[in-house]
C-alpha cells in the first residue's frame, strides 16, 4: 500500500516555538520535487510530544492540503492513552490522511493484552488504514512479534513500523504474518537491509535533508539492486549516525536550518543542538552532497 522513503516529516517552528506553516509549505515541495514517496506528520521527528490536540489536527489537515494528493499523508496519532489516540485518529481521517501510524503507549507499559486491545479498539472504532509502530527505545514498550501476528487479522490494520533494527525480528514477523502486513524499518541505518530483506519501505529521518538519495536507495532495493542500493546507502551512512548525537529531531532540525529550510524554533524540554555536534553534522551533510 505504501512504499519506499516515507520522511518522518519535522514540524517547522519559529524561534519562540510557534508553528511555521510557511516552512512547512516549502517542506512539503521540497519533498515533492525530490521524489519522496510518502509524508508522515506529526510523529516522534514531528514533535508531536509537545503539540496540544488543536495543533495536532490542524497540522494533519495543513499537511492533507498542502499535499494535494501527490503523495500519500500518513498521521502519526498514537498516544498512551486509548481515547486520546482514537481522538487523533478520527482527527486524521475526517482530515483526509490516508492512513495513520500510531506508537505503542509510551510511559505506562501496558501489556501484550493491553498492546492487542488498545489497537483493535482503535482500529475497530476508526475506518482507516492504520500501521503500528513499535519502538521500544523512546516507549519503554515492546510489541512482540506474537502480539503482531495476532492484530495483523485486524482487517484494517496494514502495516507495521518496527525500529528496533533487528533484522531476525523483520524475518519473524514476516513468517508469522504471512503478508497481511507490509512492515517499514523505523531505523534509517538498517533500512537498506530491511529493503532488501523483504521490507516495503522506510520511514526516515535522513530522508528530511537528503529525500533524493532516500528515494533512489530504496527504489534500487525494492527492485532487487542490492548493488546500487548499498553504494547510495554508503554515502549517507555518517547521517544515519549523526542525526542521532542527541535527541531526535534535534540534530536533523538544526541541519534543515543549516540548509535555509526552517528556522532553528524547537520545544522545550528539546533545546537546539550542542555546538560540539555542529560540525560532526556539517561533515554528514557534505558527505551526502546535500551542502558544500
Amino acid at each position: 500500500m505504501f512504499h519506499g522513503s516515507m520522511v518522518a516529516l519535522v514540524t517547522p517552528m519559529k524561534r519562540g516555538g510557534e508553528l511555521d506553516y510557511e516552512s512547512l509549505s516549502r517542506l512539503i515541495e521540497f519533498h515533492i520535487e525530490n521524489q519522496t514517496d510518502g509524508i508522515v506528520t506529526v510523529g516522534t521527528t514531528g514533535e508531536s510530544a509537545t503539540l496540544d490536540e488543536k495543533e495536532h489536527c490542524d497540522l494533519i489537515r495543513d499537511t492533507v492540503d498542502l499535499v494535494k494528493g501527490r503523495v500519500p499523508v500518513i498521521a502519526g496519532t498514537g498516544a498512551n492513552s486509548t481515547s486520546e489516540a482514537l481522538h487523533l485518529t478520527r482527527c486524521a481521517m475526517e482530515a483526509g490522511a490516508d492512513a495513520c501510524l500510531l506508537v505503542t503507549p509510551y510511559y505506562n507499559k501496558p501489556t501484550q493484552e493491553g498492546l492487542y486491545l488498545h489497537h483493535k479498539a482503535i482500529a475497530d472504532a476508526v475506518p482507516i488504514p492504520q500501521i503500528l509502530y513499535n519502538v521500544p527505545g523512546r516507549t519503554a514498550c515492546d510489541m512482540l512479534p506474537e502480539t503482531v501476528e495476532r492484530l495483523s487479522h485486524v482487517p484494517n490494520i496494514v502495516g507495521l513500523k518496527e525500529a528496533t533494527g533487528d533484522l531476525g525480528r523483520l524475518q519473524q514477523i514476516l513468517e508469522l504474518c504471512d503478508n497481511r502486513l507490509e512492515l517499514y524499518s523505523g531505523d534509517d541505518a538498517s533500512g537498506c537491509d530491511f529493503l532488501l530483506q523483504g521490507g516495503k519501505g522506510v520511514i526516515s529521518v535522513t530522508s528530511n535533508v537528503a529525500p533524493q538519495a532516500m528515494h533512489d536507495m530504496c527504489a534500487a532495493a525494492l527492485a532487487g539492486d542490492a548493488d546500487k542500493a548499498r553504494q547510495i546507502d554508503k554515502t549517507l551512512a555518517l547521517l544515519h549516525s549523526n542525526l542521532f548525537l542527541e535527541a531526535n529531531p534535534i540534530p536533523v532540525k538544526w541541519a534543515l536550518a543549516e540548509m535555509d529550510l526552517i528556522a532553528d524554533g524547537i520545544r522545550l524540554p528539546l533545546t537546539k543542538l550542542s555546538e560540539q555536534y555542529h560540525e560532526p553534522v556539517r561533515e554528514a551533510l557534505r558527505q551526502a552532497g546535500v551542502i558544500q
